[in-house]
């Protein structure tokens, strides 16, 4: 049985794309170049996250070792970023293919107008059949502002561009039952399970090159999956690799999809990061809101604000023992809120259609 998706995120990580001596492997990016062309001639929109702008910028110059951690990263990811994309743009040229580039950064996720105008650009790329080339834009992103990895950032755009599928590339098979070193670990082909705890067995060890391991992959792919949106792990350095995921003949790991979203939740299912305010509600509000039936949350059931906010910005709802219990978009700011706290008939603070429950 082969996937039949219409759109897909492809998400290549530096680990797949980086040769041992932290320089690029061309001849890997190149192949996985021939399967995008070869996925896009059948009718498949591709939307393309790619790492790799550090390691290409350590090719084109040498730094002391001495210098600050952070302006070099600046320095080999601003130089690094115009041979990749440049990179991608001679490799896709040769099936007269366009590819683009777009930098984002975190910020760029925490504003609705911003969030739609980003939206609108992929779009119309799409569109035209070009191929969008995202990746994190590292020369302004500092530790705060960063994703957590490009993991992270390829959900976000699953989520906003309603794909179907999201591919993660890695240098392993998928997400292993132990240490993928030992004989007795296994490849979980299938999750079907929202609320699996990856911790407790998946090994912390990260990549060479890259930020973001295993345990982010799964928490991503997991909340990637309740919006509806199938995620696969799969190994980059395989040949044929994506060809083999989409016609499900190669050992991976498939994160089922659970449920549909809204586009106006999915954008908010992912910006936990991106709250400002924190609100807590007491039982009676928790109950109601986690309850099958649609609820909005009211100042009725709010027993306190915690952290100031504004109107329109994304805020936390925690519960009397500061659990989170969802996200949402305030109708009005915590000034007002403080006001009408325990009130009844008041406004509510979050319209359901703007309220995404965790769990």
């Amino acid at each position: 049985m082969s996937f039949n998706y219409r759109r897909i995120i492809i998400k290549i990580g530096s680990n797949v794309i980086t040769r041992a001596d932290g320089l690029p492997d061309t001849a890997r990016i190149a192949h996985i170049v021939d399967q995008i062309a070869a996925i896009k001639k059948q009718g498949i929109e591709v939307i393309l996250v790619s790492s790799g702008a550090v390691a290409s910028g350590r090719s084109l110059i040498s730094v002391s070792e001495r210098s600050d951690a952070v302006a070099v990263r600046q320095l080999l990811a601003s130089i690094g970023q115009v041979k990749l994309i440049n990179t991608y743009a001679h490799l896709f040229d040769k099936f007269s293919i366009l590819c683009s580039q777009v930098l984002v950064t975190k910020e760029d996720f925490r504003d609705r107008l911003h969030y739609l105008n980003m939206r609108n650009c992929l779009e119309i790329l799409l569109q035209h059949q070009v191929i969008p080339v995202i990746n994190e834009n590292d020369v302004v992103s500092v530790t705060e502002l960063m994703f957590t990895d490009n993991d992270e950032l390829a959900g976000l755009i699953a989520a906003m561009l309603n794909a179907q599928a999201l591919i993660v590339l890695s240098n392993v098979d998928g997400i292993y039952t132990g240490d993928p070193k030992l004989a007795t670990s296994s490849v979980i082909t299938e999750v079907s399970d929202a609320g699996i705890d990856f911790s407790s067995f998946v090994s912390t060890s990260r990549s060479q090159f890259g930020r973001g391991g295993m345990i982010t992959k799964s928490t991503i792919a997991q909340k990637t999956a309740k919006l509806g949106i199938a995620v696969h792990i799969a190994n980059g350095t395989k040949q044929n690799i994506l060809i083999d995921v989409l016609a499900n003949q190669t050992v991976h790991t498939r994160f089922a999809p659970i449920k549909k979203a809204s586009g106006k939740k999915k954008w908010i299912a992912h910006s936990e990061t991106a709250a400002t305010g924190v609100v807590q509600v007491n039982d009676g509000a928790k109950t109601v809101l986690v309850s099958n039936k649609a609820s909005s949350l009211l100042p009725v059931g709010i027993i306190s604000i915690l952290s100031d906010f504004k109107k329109g910005e994304i805020i936390k709802i925690v519960d009397e023992q500061n659990k989170t219990v969802g996200l949402g978009l305030a109708e009005y700011g915590s000034d007002k809120a403080r006001e009408l706290t325990g009130q009844k008939n008041q406004k509510a603070l979050v319209h359901y259609d703007y309220l995404y429950l965790q769990g």
